[in-house]
Formats: structure tokens, sequence, C-alpha cells
């Protein structure tokens, strides 16, 4: 159990943290009461909901009617009456949508298996969709805290102005996936669309909130200072893997702090796609008979029971889905039961290893695993509160090369300045040049501390001094397979896309700029900056630093990002941890 230390804000807050899973969503809340110590609460009632408990969630489900509306969402969805008018009236049901917000670079694994995603609503982009989900989470939220708290309708109107929200995603999304979630928030009015109202959306991966969940309870009782644990968070859309190492676990109730270790990864085969090979199987063995119809009900059966239960390859396996009436003894179907080999069920886990052949792997390696002892389906919710009250992870690691494309002077000595020459252009200060450098800001595996900062110096020349007046800079990465990327982008030009831009509004600092004179008498500016890159939260930020009037300026740490950038089976929904 943490140690949490009261609240120092001066006045009362709200917090929110929303875990919008690919089959399962919840929703977690704190007040914020000054000098008193925060806790965390669940939503435990949502319209609808048979399950009413500290572990509650809803399905990720909505439906949408033919122009567009929202007319179900969560377990209102699965009502038998909004069932049939769905069919009456041809609704479109939405589920699975959160992959398609994945990163999405050309060539890689990921892009393979785009082709198996439930396929959006017509009309509808991701999102929109999780816009309006967002919205009904804050709903649901606003009206359980209504319902249950002292002095509602009062504590409301003093808050409402100033929540706090934490959104979760899986290890693999990054700046653009958070911007879109963010742009989501706002089209739901959540936060206004404006920087404060931006700033008050927080992000955490929920490898990391599930740390922090496992930290709350309990982990500290049996990791040791320098020791390191990994944890599995196997959900129904992604499986995350994070590595961090205690750094100072300490005796009593002092605080844990952990450092991550390794780049956290994202392996996009998960539980949800062992169901959807059931359903392409189910169409296939029903097609052209009168259960043809009831394969989607018979996939959903499957789904919550049989997946669940099935343990062994050479055992039949059964789906109850009917009535006594229902039977087909052709189909292997009595009495409302769907007989199915063990051999047909396995293969919809394929590729798998057995869990206690994996479990003899890592025996000799001493390495322990365990899961909490608690309920964990509200496990990335609870956490990401807990990550935002108490921040237990110090230091981070990078995933990538981050750096910028410069120019250099050329060198008729240096064989790959040759290998370009018919590429080399004038510069405005009247140096013979060659674009297309990568300049690293921050290498990759490189540990950051929440407040290390990064920083590249540079130049910019120009023969207007408006050309001056604003600094924009586009950040790359590189993300193909070498340890140092090469010098020269064009060796590996699809290596190095851009992730964000920034920009600086430098007017006045370049109105104090001495005009220069190049050798061939032409004149020209010269302006020096640095590029600062922050990556030690869990959202990166970068600014644009100068100095005027011998005092260091900087652009706001906000990022524009740009354009598309581009996670192995087990179905499970434990945060795991191990420990070595």
């Amino acid at each position: 159990m943490t140690t949490r230390k009261p609240y120092a804000g001066s006045r009362r807050k709200l917090v929110f943290a929303f875990d919008l899973g690919t089959t399962y969503s919840g929703i977690s809340y704190s007040v914020l009461d000054p000098g008193s110590v925060p806790e965390i609460k669940g939503v435990t009632r949502f319209p609808e909901q048979e399950h009413v408990g500290s572990d509650a969630k809803i399905p990720t489900i909505l439906y949408y009617d033919k122009t567009g509306t929202v007319r179900a969402v969560g377990a209102e969805a699965l009502k038998e009456s909004v069932l049939e008018q769905a069919e009456e009236e041809s609704w479109f049901k939405c589920s699975g949508f959160k992959l398609h917000l994945r990163p999405n670079l050309e060539g890689s694994a990921i892009q393979a298996q785009a082709a198996n995603f439930p396929p959006l609503p017509p009309g509808k982009d991701v999102v929109t969709i999780f816009s309006d989900i967002f919205k009904y989470l804050f709903q649901c939220g606003k009206t359980y805290i209504l319902e249950t708290h002292p002095s509602a309708t009062t504590f409301w109107s003093s808050i409402e102005d100033s929540i706090e929200f934490i959104l979760s995603h899986p290890n693999g999304w990054e700046g653009r996936d958070q911007a879109n979630m963010r742009r989501a928030a706002v089209l739901a009015g959540l936060v206004p669309n404006e920087v404060a109202g931006e700033e008050r959306v927080h992000f955490v991966t929920e490898g990391e909130a599930s740390l922090h969940f496992c930290i709350h309870h309990r982990l500290s009782s049996f990791i040791r200072d320098q020791e390191a644990v990994i944890i599995i968070d196997a959900g129904g859309g992604t499986v995350d893997i994070s590595t961090y190492t205690c750094v100072s676990a300490k005796d009593g109730d002092q605080a844990q702090a952990f450092k991550e270790v390794a780049a956290p990864q994202c392996n996009f085969t998960c539980s949800m796609f062992v169901t959807r090979r059931a359903k392409a199987f189910l169409d296939a063995k029903l097609k052209r008979t009168k259960f043809a119809k009831e394969a989607e009900h018979i996939a959903q059966c499957f789904d919550k029971t049989t997946k669940l239960r099935f343990k062994v390859a050479n055992e039949p396996a059964y789906i109850h889905f009917g009535g006594m009436r229902d039977k087909d003894p052709k189909l292997n179907i009595i009495m409302g039961k769907l007989k199915l080999t063990g051999a047909e069920v396995a293969s919809f886990f394929e590729p798998s290893s057995t869990v206690s052949a994996a479990f003899l792997h890592f025996e000799p390696l001493d390495i322990a695993f365990s899961r909490p002892d608690s309920h964990v389906n509200k496990a990335v919710a609870d956490g990401a509160l807990s990550f935002h009250l108490d921040r237990a992870v110090l230091e981070r690691i990078s995933k990538y090369n981050y750096g910028i494309r410069i120019f250099t002077a050329y060198d008729a000595s240096d064989p790959g300045h040759v290998e370009r020459k018919d590429k080399t252009f004038m510069s405005d200060a009247g140096a013979l040049s060659l674009s297309n450098q990568y300049s690293i800001i921050l290498p990759k595996g490189e540990s950051i501390a929440e407040t290390k900062e990064f920083r590249g110096p540079y130049r910019r020349t120009a023969q207007k001094l408006s050309d001056l007046a604003s600094i924009s800079q586009d950040i790359l990465c590189y993300r193909g397979i070498r340890e140092d990327p090469p010098l020269w982008m064009d060796v590996e030009i699809d290596n190095y896309p851009v992730l964000c831009n920034v920009t600086a509004d430098t007017r006045e600092a370049a109105r104090s700029l001495v005009l220069q004179r190049r050798p061939d008498g032409k004149s020209y500016f010269s302006f020096s900056f640095s590029i600062i890159l922050l990556l030690g939260q869990t959202e990166m930020k970068a600014q644009i630093a100068w100095v005027e009037n011998g005092v260091e300026k900087r652009s706001p740490a906000r990022i524009v990002y740009g354009p598309q950038l581009t996670c192995t089976n087990v179905a499970t929904f434990w945060p795991l941890y191990l420990f070595f």
C-alpha cells in the first residue's frame, strides 16, 4: 500500500480516470481536499448495469442509427429491447474501435493486423467515436457523484470548471494518438478548446497504470531494493509489457520509487482476436443453415464462457447459446449447446504455448509470477489515478532516437560529402552546403528523469529579417533497425517520420540581430536557438529556447502533432508482475 501524502493544493479538486478499453471501460475518481489524504474510488453503477460492485465496468459498445446518432452505449447496448430495435432499424454496432487509433507505420506488424479490426460506422472517424464514449463516461461519473456525494450539487458547482482527466492508453501509443484522444476529450465537452482546458487532460500508459495499481495493492510486501519487476497487462485489445527496477524499497510505510529499465512493449495479439477467429469459424460452419444468423450471438456466448474455461485441446468444448428446442445433430447442436472439438477451439488461440510451459521456462531463472489479490477489473482506472497522485516512476526510457534535419557546410575531403556533391546549395550565409543530415538530440535507450531536459544548439540564417520573426521546427525520430541512425537521412529516407512540430515567436529577439556580411558582399542575419526535448513524463514535450536581451526565453511547451506515424496471445485481463 502506498503512503500517500495529503493534498497540498489550495482549493478542492476532482480528478477522473477513464479506462476506455477495447472490450470494457471503467471510471475511477478522487476528490482532492486541501490537507486531506486523497482516496481512490470507483464509479460502481452504470445505466442498465446488472452487476454492481467495486469492480464494475461496462462493455465498450455503442449503437448508431442510420443518421449517425448514438442510440445506446455500454450495458444499455446489451438489453433485449435495444438488440431488437437495432435489428429492426439497421443500427450499426460499434465495438473494438479503440484499435483504429493505434500508431501506424508502413510495413509494421500492426499494419498486417489492421485488416482484422472491426469496421467503423459509416461517416464516423475514430476520434468522433472516442468523443461519444468519453461524453457517456463523463455523464455516468457525474451522475454517480451527484447521487452519492454529500452536498452533491454544491460540491459539483465548485469543481466542474477545474476537473482533471487522466486518460490511459496502450504502451505503444504515441504523441499523435495522445493528441487525438485530447481532441476527443474537447469534442466531448470534458474541457474547453483552449490551452488551459487541454492542460487538464493527462495521459498514462496502461503498463504504468498497472504498476501503480500493483504498488497500491501490496507489491511493496515482497519487492526489494534493486529488484526488477515486469508488468504484463493482458487486455482485450493489447498485451502491454513494462519493466522497472525498484530504487527505494524501504521497511515500514516508506513510499517506493521505480525506474523504467527497458522501453515498454505493446503487442496487438490479444483476446479480442481469439473471439474474432471463433466468429469467422462459426460463420463458415453455420453458413446456409437455420443457425446462420445466430453466429454473432454464439460468438458472444463463446467470449463470455467457453473461451474463459477452455484448457486442453483433447477434450470437447461446449457453447451454450439457446434453449431445449435448438438442435441439429449434423452441426453438433443439442439442446441449445454447440459442441466443438478441443482442436477446433485451440486453433482460435494460435499461435500460443501452454501457460505451464511458460512458467517452467522462468523457474530456473528464479523469477516469480504473481497477481494482485484484489479485483483487477478496475486496475487501469485505479492505477491511472495512483499515477497522478503518487508518481512512483522516477525515470523512463526513450523508445526512439529523436532529432532534427540540418544542413552543414560542404567538405570536399569527406567521401560522404563528395558522394552528394550534386545536391549542394549556397546557404544564406554564403557557404556551399549540403542538407539531409540527422542531428541527434535524444538517443534511444536513454534514461530520462521527469525534469531532465535534452538540448540541441542550432543556428538559422536568412537574408531578410522578417524570415526570422518566427521559428518552426519539425522534430523527427529514427525508426530503423540500426543502433545508431545513419548520419545522412537519404540512406534510410523512410525511417525518419515527423513526430511533431514546435514553433516560437521570435520577433522581439530578431529585431536586435546585427547585419552580417558574406565574402561576396551580400548581407544576412544569423539567429541562434536551441531545441529542448522533455520526455520524462508520459507525454513528449518540445520547446524552442533563445536569448533575448541577455535572458533566455522559451516557447510554450506545446506540441502540434504532424501526420500519422506508425504492438503477442493472452486471454486474461490481469496486470501480472514478475520480479527477480
